[in-house]
């Protein structure tokens, strides 16, 4: 029986932090062992904001280096780059052509995002759900990993695919019954640890974009910065750990974080720094932190010494994604009406 396939992806801005890392990429590692699993770079979205071209390129091998560092097997997985696959926009363009605006003037990310670039606000970041549409739909995905922030996008492709797609377009077989063209995915909602909190304000989430450095551990933190960014998380004067009390979202964070990373359940965590002080739990945090980032700091070190090895990687990725993404494009050319090359 085939396995159900699961799609994700992250975009090569900023470093990857333990948010990424807690709240996505660690429970993608436990998917490859049931899932057909495909994880991409995507660059594409990362250009629907102000960029530096001159570190697009490194940011990208960077996080597909921090993939497999974290533990993504190629041998298991498809691994590769968005752009490396010219579908993908293909694709999007097809599915803007018949997605109404109104839809995207909705989108919660699009208004908070269009605030804050004000006049600068580009065509690509109102379309860019359109274009995550495509990276979904482009490999046929059973299912798609999303925090609440996303669940709304994921929404969009699906009405895309029912709706625009496959209700307007399908071919129908023998009996009058319609051919779906594009598979339509369900949310894979991952809920330990999908929000990783900022240090500095333990009620908004852990974010690239967050101009304060000292908001989110980088999964490339050396020890010492990682040690001086947690002595200096926002805590309150209570004594004692806990979960759950609003009051305290910087405890029920930095309790939660300790309970990921020293392998600790939320009870043997709550029972473990119930009594102590912030004093005595901070470099407790900070040591399990340092730990359970060396392993993966050593193996992107000797993944970045072997620059061959990576980019054979993505290719191999590259070869398999593209493979699958032209089924998917040529369904959807052939049900929209273009005339086959050749």
């Amino acid at each position: 029986m085939a396995r159900a396939r699961v799609l994700s992806g992250v975009q090569p801005t900023g470093s990857l932090h333990l948010g990424n890392w807690l709240g996505a990429i660690r429970n993608w590692v436990d998917l490859q062992e049931s899932h057909d699993t495909f994880f991409c770079v995507v660059d594409l979205h990362a250009i629907t904001v102000p960029h530096d071209p001159a570190r697009l390129a490194e940011d990208t091998l960077s996080t597909a280096a921090l993939y497999l560092a974290c533990g993504i097997d190629p041998a298991r997985s498809t691994v590769f780059v968005q752009s490396h696959v010219p579908a993908h926009s293909e694709l999007a363009w097809l599915l803007n052509c018949v997605t109404p605006l109104n839809w995207l003037e909705r989108m919660i990310q699009f208004k908070e995002k269009a605030i804050k670039q004000g006049d600068n606000v580009s065509l690509g970041l109102l379309d860019y759900p359109v274009l995550m549409a495509a990276d979904i739909l482009l490999y046929d995905a059973d299912l798609v990993p999303v925090g609440e922030d996303q669940k709304q996008h994921l929404e969009l492709a699906r009405d895309i695919a029912q709706q625009r797609i496959n209700a307007r377009f399908a071919p129908k077989d023998a009996d009058g019954e319609p051919i779906p063209i594009l598979r339509v995915p369900e949310p894979l909602i991952l809920r330990q640890g999908a929000r990783v909190m900022s240090l500095t304000d333990g009620s908004s989430k852990m974010s690239k974009s967050d101009p304060n450095e000292g908001s989110r551990i980088n999964l490339l933190d050396p020890p010492e910065l990682i040690s001086k960014k947690i002595k200096r998380a926002k805590t309150d004067p209570v004594m004692g750990l806990e979960f759950g009390n609003p009051e305290r979202p910087e405890a029920d964070n930095l309790l939660g974080l300790y309970a990921l990373l020293a392998g600790r359940t939320p009870e043997q965590a709550a029972s473990d720094c119930a009594q102590m002080g912030w004093g005595q739990f901070k470099p407790l945090l900070a040591e399990v932190a340092v730990e359970a980032l060396r392993p993966v700091q050593q193996r992107y070190a000797d993944l970045r010494a072997d620059p061959h090895g990576l980019h054979q990687v993505l290719e191999q990725g590259r070869h398999r994604a593209s493979e699958v993404a032209a089924a998917t494009l040529e369904r959807v050319r052939g049900a929209l009406g273009f005339l086959k090359a050749g």
